[in-house]
């Protein structure tokens, strides 16, 4: 099955893979997120596989200093709202099945080097909510997975663009070589293994990762976990101070 909200591009993308068919829509749509698990099992008897790799660009300029809330909102949608939607539909029919894969789209822009506010926001929430499917569904044999992709696409290239990263890059946001791979990435050939490894039976043991792919480069970010900073028991001991909360941290 294939999705995507220009139909044109959906069906044409379809064509190219024997078998396959277009369903589409913004799966953001519950009813159109339903429909294509539904066609899915309809037609095929089940789904194996569910790949989400949805996404649109956030505005020119756009930072916390001038985003509406409508243009938060469209953004979140976009990216959580479309990949929320699918898992929801999809989890069910897999865990009855005895197992399946899930993959996510994510992108570096949820470590914030990128600015902006809807984008990197949707992209963190698309991770954590794949590492809370993972960490639910494991029993039932569902993995999930995040692949954070670099590569050369259409929102990815063209002056724009290359002005927007040259001002993220002078502004000290993105270091050098963030700013040399941003403006020389490869083509999605280099990623697309990536997705296909996670899908297969080759990673039945993966879940619950976060993973990169970007040109030659593939890599994994460690599981997020808390340094300590202080400690003193809370049985015997009063609630640190500010003063002193502020010398640890020193």
């Amino acid at each position: 099955m294939v999705n995507g909200r220009d139909p044109d591009a959906a069906h044409e993308a379809a064509q190219r893979i024997p078998g396959a068919l277009a369903h589409p829509g913004s799966p953001a749509d519950p009813a159109v997120a339903d429909a294509l698990i539904d066609i899915c099992v309809r037609e095929f008897g089940r789904i194996d596989i569910l790949i989400n790799c949805a996404g649109t660009a956030e505005p020119r300029g756009s930072s916390i200093l001038n985003v509406t809330s409508a243009q938060f909102r469209e953004l979140l949608d976009a990216h959580l709202g479309t990949t929320f939607e699918t898992c929801r539909a999809a989890a069910p029919v897999m865990v009855a099945q005895g197992g399946g894969a899930i993959v996510n789209t994510g992108s570096f822009a949820f470590l914030g080097d990128y600015g902006g506010t809807g984008y990197p926001a949707g992209k963190g929430a698309v991770n954590s909510l794949t590492l809370a499917i993972a960490a639910e569904l494991a029993e039932h044999g569902v993995r999930a997975n995040v692949v954070c992709p670099g590569a050369k696409t259409r929102l990815s290239t063209g002056p724009e663009y290359e002005s927007h990263i040259t001002e993220l890059n002078r502004r000290g946001l993105l270091d050098d070589v963030s700013f040399q791979g941003a403006l020389d990435a490869a083509p999605p050939e280099y990623v697309a293994p990536t997705y296909a490894y996670l899908a297969s039976d080759l990673a039945t043991q993966v879940t619950g990762q976060i993973f990169i792919a970007a040109g030659g480069f593939v890599g994994r970010f460690e599981r997020q976990t808390p340094s300590l900073v202080a400690y003193r028991g809370h049985d015997d001991e009063p609630p640190w101070t500010v003063e002193e909360i502020a010398a640890q941290v020193r």
